[in-house]
């Protein structure tokens, strides 16, 4: 009897399941084709594999060493062969061998592992820097296990792009797509070698654009899988594109960790021109040290915002110096374009043509002024070493701001290379604790020129002591602003 009761009871509460179906099936077919719809959304990557894949090269490198004995290795020669092969790297701390009478000749022993991609059907292939950085010999392989030996025509430490070459003909070359068309949460794909393992494709969704890492360019950030000898590998859009080069990864254990960068390849593509032009990259300079620009010292010089850099010094003889450009202004614009963090002013400076004639707007002393300067050659840095003034009784003292001031001889104007300012004989209470000390020279303050001890008492005295006074100093070779607080 339960049993009857049992199944009719089940067959009364599916009759009113169907029932509910039939009621809301229009709603769940909607449903059921949207849910199918978003599967249907899914990118697939099967074509562009097969479009780009043929593209994407391996590169192993290798380097001539002496063998200790024939036919032996060492226990750390064979961990040093381990994070060759496996990691793509030299094995951290690795000891040197000792030199020894009458050694084996050099052989060529792996040093790493990379990857790269064709740029040209005539064998130019584009890589990152530090994967044929100090290899003896480079070794290209292809898809279809053709392996070349490879002439590397230049390598630019500071983008991280190399350019080898091959001898060969017809070979499939990318397409490079356009870095401005990217956008933060489109699909792109990867293709290289992780771990020395050829021709691997990962996926993932660009994260972020114009990552500033504090290094010389700007990178795209996704979460694609990159691991160690992934890098110059080429990072492609859905179209078949490729918009950048993997280069670097955050990682606390060597491996993949959801953030990846790849070098913009309008970047690169500059880069490699000139590499395959000359074999070198040439940059601009104008010689200045910048810092960046404070939200205190942007409102207490009247800048208004935060932008631009401080010009903390001006090398001599410099296109700046040439240029007018002098310490503690505010560089706002270069070549028609707005400076809003430190890392723009280098870069742009950096991307123009040497001998370029470009305008650059500064802000000195509460107004904005435009300059040219003539753009010269990135040379190795000078180290600039200026002696202190010379030590002078005080001829003044303002006790509100804690500073004993004397005047510059032209001698120690000249030394220090200022047309203007006062020296710091000692410096106490507020503006010690503003961190302004002896030795210092004084400029500016508010906005105005400091030309002699008299000049800045008379200054002195038309100041609001209830309010931070804004002080342009200069120390050794760099300036910069401080605000002394009037005492509570």
């Amino acid at each position: 009897m339960n049993e009857i009761w049992t199944k009719r009871a089940a067959q009364a509460i599916w009759g009113s399941v169907l029932l509910a179906g039939l009621a809301l099936g229009p709603s769940t077919a909607v449903m059921a084709q949207s849910s199918a719809a978003a599967v249907r959304g899914l990118p697939d990557f099967t074509d562009l594999v097969e479009q780009v894949g043929p593209s994407v090269v391996n590169i192993r490198t290798l380097e001539k060493v002496r063998p200790s004995a024939p036919g032996a290795s060492s226990p750390d020669e064979e961990m040093q062969e381990f994070f060759r092969r496996f990691f793509g790297v030299p094995m951290p701390n690795a000891p040197r061998q000792a030199p020894r009478q009458n050694r084996p000749q050099e052989e060529a022993q792996p040093r790493g592992v990379g990857s790269g991609f064709i740029l040209s059907t005539d064998g130019f292939i584009m890589t990152n820097a530090h994967v044929v950085e100090g290899a003896d010999e480079v070794m290209v392989t292809l898809t279809d296990k053709r392996e070349f030996k490879a002439r590397i025509v230049g390598a630019d430490k500071r983008t991280d792009v190399a350019v080898v070459k091959i001898q060969a003909t017809g070979l499939p070359a990318v397409k490079v797509g356009d870095v401005g068309r990217l956008r933060v949460g489109e699909w792109v794909m990867a293709i290289g070698s992780p771990f020395g393992l050829e021709n691997t494709v990962t996926a993932g969704i660009v994260s972020a654009k114009q990552r500033d890492t504090g290094d010389y360019l700007s990178f795209i950030q996704t979460d694609v899988a990159i691991n160690p000898g992934n890098s110059g590998g080429p990072l492609i859009n859905m179209r078949g594109e490729v918009v950048g080069i993997n280069s670097q990864i955050y990682s606390r254990s060597g491996g993949f960790m959801g953030i990846s960068f790849a070098i913009p390849m309008d970047e690169a593509m500059r880069v490699s021109e000139q590499l395959r032009a000359t074999g070198r990259v040439s940059r601009g300079r104008i010689g200045v040290q910048i810092a960046p620009v404070t939200k205190e010292v942007a409102e207490s010089i009247g800048l208004g915002k935060v932008q631009g850099v401080l010009v903390r010094g001006v090398e001599e003889g410099s296109p700046a110096e040439k240029a007018g450009i002098e310490a503690g202004d505010i560089i706002t614009q270069f070549d028609g374009k707005a400076i809003d963090k430190p890392a723009d002013l280098p870069r742009s400076v950096g991307n123009t043509k040497p001998g370029s004639r470009v305008g650059i707007t500064v802000f000195r002393r509460g107004a904005s002024k435009d300059l040219t300067v003539t753009v010269a050659e990135v040379e190795p840095e000078k180290v600039a070493a200026a002696a202190a003034p010379e030590k002078k009784p005080p001829t003044a003292m303002s006790q509100h701001w804690g500073l004993t001031l004397s005047d510059l001889t032209d001698a120690q104007k000249k030394e220090a290379r200022v047309r203007s300012g006062v020296r710091v004989d000692a410096a106490v209470d507020a503006a010690a604790k503003a961190g302004i000390r002896e030795g210092d020279l004084i400029l500016a303050v508010a906005n105005n020129e400091v030309t002699s001890v008299k000049v800045f008492e008379s200054l002195m005295a038309r100041t609001d002591k209830t309010k931070p006074l804004s002080v342009l100093i200069r120390r050794g070779d760099g300036a910069q602003y401080v605000l002394i607080r009037p005492a509570p």
